[in-house]
């Protein structure tokens, strides 16, 4: 895979202030990402005591799902809802992203109807190049590569329950997959410490990440045991061992990960009121145990949910730059 590039500017009508996308968790800065997590815990306070917050009336988010997902449609539809929008959902046989038209025809079309797009692909090139000729901002809802909401629902939920994350341990158990790709880069940005375990074969291809050496005020280590890794972490996280798309190899990573699912024995080696969580859909007994992801440490609902209120935050800001 080539390394990741940063994301592209999109084509916008002559005299339009630049357009923003997120396709990638380093696509913001580092004040930009703190804000978007203030403004969350901000948003979500006016759910849970039922105050109206719609500054998305009239406005139209397009879904366009490749891989299909249940919390990502739900997150995303649900917000955009009570955001006060509304939301056109469109599955590979709505779309037929890049095969029955280009990509960019695609973007240059879908971009003139709606205020904001949300697509859930295989490949990041798909989303930089449907982004490069969109005329509305672009959300990365989940690619080969990278899944940004994902991690800034992580970290919303690690605030939430330990305080600030900066200089705190975060430890990856499992696949160098896309969401360890953008756990580096949340690193980087956010001065946290992570370190990640995969078995040979899977490792994390920082190239992928294109994290800068020196990882801003945060660290990055990689440890080939996962006990190990997971001594003192603040926090464990892991992901299925197969991605949707790779399938086909289910047999062959059963065996190679076989000492990597994270149960009891592994978490006790983290910090006595260390977090669990997990993106779901989870699999018990294979990258986790059942006693650990029902188990007391375990945030993965508040997790899920978080994804909700992290992208409502993230959509009014592409849509509307900093609220007071």
């Amino acid at each position: 895979m080539k390394t990741a590039k940063k994301s592209p500017p999109s084509t916008e009508p002559q005299g339009a202030p630049p357009v923003r996308h997120y396709l990638q968790f380093s696509d913001f800065s580092t004040e930009e990402t703190r804000y978007l997590l203030d403004r969350t815990a901000v948003i979500k306070n006016k759910f849970k005591t039922f105050v109206r917050h719609q500054p998305l009336a009239d406005r139209t988010l397009a879904m366009i799902f490749e891989k299909a997902s249940t919390r990502t449609r739900v997150s995303f539809e649900a917000g955009m809802y009570q955001m006060g929008g509304s939301v056109v959902h469109l599955t590979t046989g709505d779309s037929q992203l890049g095969r029955a038209e280009p990509i960019e025809d695609s973007a240059r079309v879908i971009s003139r109807m709606t205020d904001l797009v949300m697509i859930r692909t295989y490949e990041q090139t798909k989303i930089e190049r449907f982004a490069a000729h969109s005329r509305v901002p672009v959300i990365n809802g989940l690619t080969n590569e990278f899944h940004p909401c994902q991690i800034l629902a992580d970290i919303f939920t690690y605030i939430e329950h330990r305080g600030p994350i900066a200089g705190k341990t975060v430890t990856w158990v499992g696949d160098g997959n896309n969401m360890a790709n953008t756990w580096l880069q949340a690193a980087a940005l956010l001065g946290f410490h992570l370190r990640v375990s995969t078995p040979r074969g899977y490792e994390v291809d920082e190239k992928i990440a294109a994290v800068p050496s020196n990882m801003g005020s945060g660290s990055y280590r990689a440890f080939s045991n996962p006990k190990e890794a997971c001594e003192d972490a603040d926090l464990v996280t892991t992901d299925v061992w197969t991605s949707m798309g790779f399938e086909a190899e289910n047999e062959v990573r059963r065996k190679a990960f076989a000492a990597w699912r994270v149960d009891s024995d592994l978490m006790s080696a983290a910090k006595p009121d260390a977090l669990f969580m997990h993106c779901l859909p989870a699999h018990r007994g294979e990258e986790v145990s059942a006693e650990v992801i029902d188990g007391p440490q375990s945030v993965v609902w508040d997790e899920a949910e978080n994804r909700m209120h992290v992208q409502k935050a993230l959509m009014e800001y592409l849509l509307l730059g900093r609220q007071p």
